[in-house]
């Protein structure tokens, strides 16, 4: 526990960095996709025979331009910013090991976003200003520069989930970066890579659905029905490619994680599902969605195909983004870096240590020192040794081991899992997870609880003060010492 939490009712902080991320990685992906779609479009425009159609092609690219840079150039940027903000408060021990592990790759894709936000600036103001051809190569100058940084992020957020031996081997010595592209070119490297890609293509096309929706068929029929039909034709690789994809995903997955998925398709016959088989069966289910509603409702009718049919494909898209998102950040339970840091924080080496010593031992933002004089409590702090407030210990506890994956009553909430046990019950529950023994039923996505023996009374303390409700709750006040 060495940094202040940021503690978010009912929602959970996990879920701020969930809501942010979908949505960036909806637009992130786009800008992706959609640095291919603009030149490649541009080009086929331009080598039309029809030089009627080959102009309207480009007019209505260039309001695409307009439509891709206000999405990609603001939205992207800000959504982007606020997943710092957010994983640099929810995680701030993993955030702070990827920017010691990645620094200079962050830093290599921040050069190449910077290329992106001008290229796409010049891109779009230049349309019938500068040669054609010209205008075409700042087209793929942001496109190879998008490229970028997908192959770099893709590294980092793979390492996440499989770091590999030859990091975990000097993980903790100092000398990660020794290891950079190792750690970099992670066993799920090159799938994700494939898939993501397969991703860019499709969201390529379907935030092109939006734009070329607004078409009016009946002055443009010809140009509607063309960009229509072709768009569509985005999704074809995706629809082809991913299950092979997402089979070569999976075998480069620890068998450990693995074992979530199997688990729920083995038992699907009773009716058993864990949560990570949920998600996949809704990927798959939004995904074949997706396309049969492009096909039907776009390629087969695009002089019908309007506003609300593309935002409907719009709306599946960001289903199937977000299950998939959110089934990769499960597949990592019980760490938030793979058999090196869990996800609560805890670093897995550091376990016996902090058994023995104590969670809150040397933790930063907790009064534990003696109470000289009345200017700790005047400030409103309450000391973490006062016996009489036993309580404050346990909610700092519960912040820091508990806080990134549940609430009290609103996400996965403890008061409702909890509902009906003892002190009894709940100090064995936490004893359990304490043992953390090979059979446990939470071992795969739960981390262990650890501390000493008073950490957890503590923690039982407050748990059962907030299941049992008592008749007064003390508040935890922080400080540094």
């Amino acid at each position: 526990m060495n940094y202040p939490f940021w503690d978010i009712p009912h929602l959970g902080s996990g879920w701020v960095i969930g809501i942010i991320a979908i949505f960036h990685v909806m637009i992130s992906q786009f800008a992706v996709g959609g640095g291919l779609y603009l030149p490649i479009a541009e080009r086929k425009a331009m080598r039309m025979a029809d030089k009627n159609m080959s102009a309207e092609w480009l007019t209505q690219l260039a309001r695409h331009s307009k439509f891709f840079l206000i999405l990609t150039g603001v939205f992207g940027t800000i959504s982007g910013v606020g997943i710092w903000f957010a994983i640099g408060l929810t995680h701030p021990e993993a955030t702070s090991t990827l920017i010691h592990n990645f620094v200079f790759g962050w830093a290599m894709e921040w050069v190449f976003f910077m290329v992106e936000l001008t290229t796409v600036a010049v891109y779009y103001y230049t349309w019938d200003r500068i040669d054609p051809r010209l205008h075409l190569k700042v087209g793929w100058v942001y496109a190879g520069a998008s490229i970028a940084t997908l192959v770099i992020i893709n590294g980092i957020l793979t390492f996440m989930l499989t770091p590999g031996d030859t990091w975990l081997g000097v993980a903790g010595t100092g000398h990660e970066a020794s290891v950079f592209w190792n750690a970099f070119f992670n066993p799920t490297y090159w799938p994700s890579l494939f898939l993501r890609c397969c991703v860019c293509a499709s969201l390529a096309g379907i935030w092109a659905l939006i734009t070329s929706s607004r078409i009016d068929g009946d002055k443009h029929l010809a140009l509607k029905t063309s960009l229509v039909k072709w768009s569509v034709k985005w999704l074809v690789p995706s629809f082809v490619a991913i299950p092979f994809l997402m089979i070569w995903y999976l075998m480069m997955v620890p068998e450990s994680q693995r074992a979530l998925l199997s688990l729920g398709i083995d038992t699907i016959g009773a009716g058993t599902f864990s949560v990570i088989t949920r998600i996949a069966l809704v990927i798959i289910v939004t995904s074949a969605t997706v396309v049969g509603v492009a096909y039907y409702l776009a390629y087969r009718n695009p002089a019908e195909f309007n506003l609300s049919h593309a935002m409907a494909v719009l709306l599946l898209a960001l289903i199937a983004t977000g299950s998939g998102e959110y089934a990769r950040e499960m597949l990592r339970k019980p760490y938030v870096i793979g058999r090196w840091m869990f996800s609560n924080g805890v670093r897995v080496p550091y376990v016996a240590r902090i058994n023995q010593e104590g969670y809150l031992a040397h933790s930063m933002w907790v009064w534990n020192g003696p109470v000289l004089n009345d200017r700790i409590t005047s400030m409103g702090i309450t000391p973490l040794n006062d016996p009489n407030l036993s309580y404050t210990r346990g909610e700092a506890i519960f912040r820091g081991e508990c806080g990134s994956c549940h609430t009290l009553s609103g996400y996965r909430p403890l008061k409702e899992l909890l509902a009906g046990r003892d002190r009894t019950n709940i100090g064995s529950f936490i004893t359990m997870l304490q043992d953390y023994r090979a059979d446990s039923p939470y071992r795969r996505f739960m981390p262990p609880m650890v501390g000493s023996k008073q950490d957890v009374d503590d923690l039982t303390d407050f748990l059962n003060a907030q299941v049992n409700s008592p008749a007064a709750k003390p508040v935890l006040a922080a400080a540094t010492k």
